[in-house]
């Protein structure tokens, strides 16, 4: 069968913004093109590539993606990227978010929303040193604690609410680990998968709170995107957020069918190396970061409505996010519980 081949009208491609795809494709005689015409998405990560991004690149190396008629581009990001305003900017199909920033669109009336949650839990840690009597979250209240400034209106004051912790508490943390390193007496912030990794490389062998087991239910390292695309490209959506489950679902078994993701990770970041990504896979596996709750019943990228209705009311009791804001305005759940990668 002859596949005609076409150019994009510029005219109509500058004043029909918004119109159909038709309207801005002209066919080309005579010219045929061999490869099976895929469905452009961008989406946009949330740092540098890593482990913690390991199933979208294994959507993309391993030809999911292509299977379900896709060419993804999956952009990196860094400190100087910030997804959400490439997103509201129009200069990126989907980004990587998590739940606090989908009810922030929904308290200011923004069209975007959140589709899909790869991570079920939140992979915020706070670590401390061994054999200082800080086993737990609330043996840490009134402690010293270094903590970003971004941390104050996320986790902190969850901690805040569920276990008295005060202001007071806070030392500035910048991200370098020899402060804590230096002083026994010290608790810092962290992600499961990184800082962690670094302490024991130190010699340090932590003890690591993950947030999430404490009651903080913000899913994270989701798939989120304007209304206008779920309205127009729901379909094209729809594959997207099979093509990218079913990544995951590979990804977290780990073994050679990783090889060639981890390699592209390793390309597109070269602070990275194979020791770290083992590492984070297998701490990613061990506190169920993926697999776990809903997700072990309605498959990778569960969400449900009870428990975005759960955190938003202990976020608004936080003074995070105000009261009065209607939560489903922040989500979808079309687009997943259909059981891929459950456990």
């Amino acid at each position: 069968m002859t596949t005609m081949k076409y150019r994009v009208n510029r005219r109509a491609a500058l004043g029909l913004i918004g119109g159909s795809t038709a309207s801005l494709l002209i066919p080309v005689p005579g010219a045929r093109v061999n490869a099976q015409t895929l469905d452009k998405v961008s989406y946009q990560t949330n740092w540098r590539a890593q482990t913690e991004h390991g199933g979208f690149y294994l959507a993309a190396t391993n030809g999911i993606y292509k299977k379900y008629g896709l060419d993804v581009e999956i952009r990196p990001g860094g400190p100087q990227q910030n997804p959400t305003q490439l997103l509201l900017g129009g200069r990126v199909d989907m980004i990587m978010g998590n739940s606090l920033e989908a009810l922030s669109f929904a308290h200011e009336n923004l069209p975007f929303l959140c589709i899909a949650s790869i991570f079920q839990k939140d992979p915020q840690v706070l670590i401390s040193h061994p054999g200082q009597g800080n086993d737990t979250l609330a043996d840490l209240k009134g402690k010293p604690i270094l903590i970003a400034a971004q941390a104050r209106v996320g986790f902190w004051p969850f901690l805040k609410l569920k276990f008295g912790f005060q202001d007071e508490q806070i030392r500035p943390y910048t991200f370098n680990m020899a402060p804590f390193l230096a002083d026994k007496k010290l608790t810092q912030q962290g992600f499961l998968s990184s800082e962690p990794f670094v302490i024991r490389k130190a010699g340090v062998d932590p003890v690591v709170h993950l947030l999430a087991d404490a009651g903080f239910e913000n899913y994270n390292t989701t798939i989120t995107l304007s209304r206008k695309m779920v309205q127009e490209k729901k379909e094209v959506v729809q594959r997207f957020t099979d093509a990218t489950l079913e990544g995951w679902a590979e990804y977290m078994k780990g073994g050679p069918g990783n090889a060639a993701a981890n390699a592209r990770i390793l390309k597109d970041n070269p602070d990275m190396d194979q020791e770290k990504i083992d590492y984070a896979l297998k701490v990613m596996n061990e506190r169920g970061i993926v697999v776990s709750g809903d997700a072990k019943t309605l498959g990778i990228g569960a969400m449900t409505d009870a428990r975005w209705a759960s955190f938003y009311k202990t976020m608004s009791e936080a003074g995070v996010v105000p009261a009065g804001v209607d939560v489903k305005k922040a989500y979808s759940l079309d687009f997943v519980n259909k059981g891929i990668g459950k456990g």
